[in-house]
């Protein structure tokens, strides 16, 4: 007598290198999203995590990520958008690589909201036409 076993599964590294077989078909969350997107998702949540009381402070949650505070630094100055930016980030349609996070933290870097906001077209302009600044 023969058994067969037919079980869907995926298979993902781990960041040091290591497979892991997991039941089921490949998740499909946060695929696609671009990265500056989800690097200012989480700026908002630590943000809530500190002001919450639920981690000290930013050098806590630099331990705890295991990032320098420099890079923690980096990735909480996206907050310092003006909101209309910050939300035309979060809702970037999937699969739009064309923005990188070091272009987003040079009109982060500028703390008028108005001049934020012509950098920001500036630049869309930019990428429209194919170039990157």
């Amino acid at each position: 007598m023969s058994v067969t076993l037919k079980r869907d599964f995926h298979v993902f590294r781990h960041e040091k290198g290591r497979k892991r077989m997991e039941p089921g078909e490949l998740p499909t969350v946060g695929h696609g999203v671009p990265r500056v997107a989800k690097l200012l998702a989480l700026a908002i949540r630590f943000d809530q995590l500190v002001s919450d009381g639920v981690v000290a402070n930013y050098a806590e949650l630099a331990r705890l990520g295991y990032v320098s505070r420099a890079r923690l630094t980096q990735i909480m100055n996206l907050l310092h958008l003006a909101p209309d930016i910050q939300e035309e980030i979060l809702f970037l349609p999937p699969g739009h690589a064309g923005l990188r996070e070091k272009q987003v933290r040079r009109v982060a870097a500028e703390t008028n909201w108005r001049k934020q906001r012509r950098m920001w077209r500036d630049q869309s302009k930019l990428q429209q036409c194919g170039r990157q600044p």
